[in-house]
């Protein structure tokens, strides 16, 4: 297909489809090419890999409005199945979303790297993807004004994510190879990812718990998580392994480690069993030790590099605010070293 075969576009500069013709001169034509990586998907989740900047709904959107074409014909279908080598061209319209796949320059910390791997130290307060009332000042941001590669992978490289507030390692990919390798591995469950958490009460019974409990979200508190009846609710299984530290009169410090990755797994699951996260006020508890966001850090990653095989055990330092806050309950600091 050629440039000059303008694609005729529903879509306005707002991003609400209507119809009628292109409202504006604010739209770009795009080509795509369906690659190995897109072999028989459908067009909207290979388009959704091809231009990462949008959403794949709002993809959806811009297909059903006729604004995706393949030798001069409007593809409208987005479960439409794609073969390699298959090409066209994609008329953009900019949305807050794509706006925000932008560079800003921001001191993020590598604890490693190498051509197909970034582990990255992500503080507290760090928001990890653009989201609605948080479009800039991701760590997506950062990595696209750190990384030149980033830019060429969907997410910038992100194939997992932590909470706003949790601190600690998170593996980044800087390759396809070494991203779509990362991804299934942590769908089959091949990286150790260890957490600290600092926990309301004292602990009671044997040092170590495993926790197997569905998580979904909450029926009747859509912002949060919880644990549910599978049979009555939507959720998936989830399992912590939680393993005693230290403790104190206030409260105790724990070591998580995820079986599963569900969205909040380790706050509810330690709220499900008395012990919820200091200043965790979503899953109940409150602000103590001068804990101001919930204490939580993900201070170990271990697994087998993704492409050569090398194995790879990494730990983040405590962060002040949780260091001082075991030293206030007259904790040690070194004891999560162990």
């Amino acid at each position: 297909m050629k440039h000059s075969e303008k694609i005729i576009s529903t879509a306005p500069v707002d991003g609400d489809l209507e119809d009628g013709p292109m409202a504006s001169a604010d739209a770009e034509l795009r080509a795509w090419t369906i690659g190995l990586a897109q072999q028989g998907a459908r067009l909207d989740r290979a388009l959704a890999e091809l231009v990462p900047e949008f959403s794949r709904s709002y993809l959806q959107q811009l297909i059903e409005a006729g604004a995706v074409a393949q030798s001069g014909a409007c593809l409208l279908k987005p479960s439409q199945r794609m073969r390699v080598g298959e090409q066209g061209l994609i008329e953009l319209r900019p949305t807050p979303q794509s706006q925000a796949f932008k560079p800003e320059a921001m001191q993020l910390h590598s604890v490693y790297e190498d051509e197909h791997l970034r582990i990255i130290n992500k503080p507290a307060g760090l928001v990890v993807h653009p989201a609605p009332g948080n479009w800039s000042g991701t760590l997506l941001n950062g990595l696209l004004a750190m990384d030149d590669q980033a830019a060429l992978l969907p997410r910038a490289g992100i194939v997992h994510r932590l909470d706003k507030d949790t601190s600690g390692l998170m593996l980044v990919a800087r390759s396809r190879l070494g991203m779509d390798a990362l991804v299934r591995m942590i769908a089959q469950r091949q990286v150790s990812r260890e957490y600290l958490a600092l926990a309301h009460k004292p602990w009671q019974g044997s040092s170590a718990r495993e926790i197997d409990a569905p998580i979904g979200r909450d029926p009747r508190h859509r912002l949060r998580m919880a644990v549910v009846d599978l049979t009555r609710h939507a959720g998936k299984p989830a399992q912590t392994a939680v393993e005693l530290l230290q403790q104190s009169s206030q409260g105790c410090l724990l070591r998580c480690s995820l079986r599963t990755g569900r969205t909040h797994q380790i706050r509810v699951h330690l709220a499900l069993i008395g012990h919820p996260l200091v200043a965790d006020e979503l899953y109940g508890g409150a602000q103590a030790a001068g804990m101001s966001r919930q204490a939580l850090h993900a201070y170990r990653l271990a697994l087998q590099h993704p492409v050569t095989g090398k194995s790879l055990a990494l730990r983040a330092p405590l962060p002040d605010d949780l260091r001082q806050a075991l030293v206030q309950w007259g904790m040690d600091p070194a004891a999560y070293l162990t």
